[in-house]
């Protein structure tokens, strides 16, 4: 199996990044009644791994 080029995986460490910090932000700015479930919860999950803020931001806003 091929590894795929460096500018690729570059290119989807900087996106998930991105859209984590925008996660976090929007988190922070939107009020408990406007999230589903814990906001904390959603830090926890989005901490772990970058790549869960696709999940809030799919699941986690009303």
């Amino acid at each position: 199996m091929r590894k795929p080029p460096k500018e690729v995986v570059i290119a989807v460490v900087a996106v998930e990044a991105v859209s984590a910090a925008f996660a976090f932000r929007d988190l922070a700015r939107r009020s408990d009644d406007q999230v589903r479930g814990p906001k904390l919860l959603w830090r926890v999950v989005m901490g772990l791994n970058p790549g869960n803020s696709l999940a809030y931001w799919v699941l986690g806003r009303r």
